[in-house]
């Protein structure tokens, strides 16, 4: 039987006991772009194709999410994730590259550079999480409750989906949550096992490292949308730079591929050197 969203560009790699979905293209320095939360490899695929034709881009499915499917052990903990992350660019043969990420793909991506340094030629955070207060999905705030996390664990609704990506945009972008992505989105929720896994990392206890940023030693970009709370990156990193988007939501590499890329090249360009 084939899987509809197992693509010819499709690879693989086995890390911490799961079949990694990726894709790689291009060539050049290694930009490594990561999803957020309830989210998948397309949500920066975007981003992707700008970038291919000056670098080499991969962009993983993050364990829980996407065709990759559920941790086995059940650990969602952000830590975790960065160690995960530290494996598979050994699996595919990257000592050093460029990390982006949005969102939680953020979150993992200032932990790795947190904890293999060595591995991080810049850092790019696009309205990332990890500082305490920083408001919460709310995708992620009915999987914590008791009652919807066992209905999430069974069902999602297609319009929950349509509703969270909606939400998830700003207003001037609404138009890039389209019939196509919310099909893609509510299929790619209810892969075997993504619901459960959804509702474990949103219970999960992630403890809080934000006091650990200022002692981040790669060149960081920070991408942010004016009205996104919790982006207080730039204010504690040394000689961090920071660009604004005027009216983007929470999804920037969806809702502005184009703004995205562009600053992701310069700074890697420079970076790569």
């Amino acid at each position: 039987m084939s899987d509809h969203d197992v693509h010819p560009d499709s690879r693989f790699a086995v890390v911490d006991g799961m079949r990694m979905h990726y894709k790689r293209s291009g060539t050049g320095p290694t930009v490594v772009l990561l999803h957020g939360s309830a989210s998948s490899l397309h949500g920066v695929e975007a981003v992707a194709r700008r970038l291919e034709d000056s670098f080499d881009v991969l962009r993983p499915d993050l364990p829980g999410f996407g065709v990759t499917g559920p941790r086995p052990d059940r650990d969602y903990r952000v830590r975790t994730y960065a160690g995960t992350l530290s494996r598979f660019l050994d699996a595919v043969e990257v000592p050093r590259c460029v990390v982006v990420g949005n969102s939680l793909g953020g979150n993992i991506a200032w932990n790795l550079a947190l904890d293999t340094p060595h591995r991080v030629a810049g850092l790019v955070l696009v309205n990332a999480t990890g500082y305490p207060g920083k408001r919460v999905p709310a995708a992620m705030r009915l999987a914590r409750n008791p009652v919807f996390g066992q209905v999430l664990r069974r069902f999602v609704p297609r319009s929950a989906v349509a509703r969270g990506l909606r939400q998830a945009v700003g207003p001037a972008h609404r138009g890039v949550v389209d019939e196509e992505l919310v099909e893609r989105a509510h299929r790619l929720w209810n892969r075997p096992g993504n619901r459960g896994a959804m509702v474990d990392l949103a219970c999960t206890d992630q403890p809080d490292r934000s006091a650990e940023i200022p002692g981040i030693t790669a060149p960081t970009l920070v991408l942010r949308s004016a009205g996104m709370d919790g982006q207080h990156f730039a204010r504690f990193l040394t000689g961090c730079t920071e660009k604004v988007h005027p009216d983007g939501g929470h999804l920037l590499p969806q809702e502005d591929p184009r703004w995205v890329a562009e600053a992701v090249a310069e700074f890697a360009r420079a970076v790569s050197r």
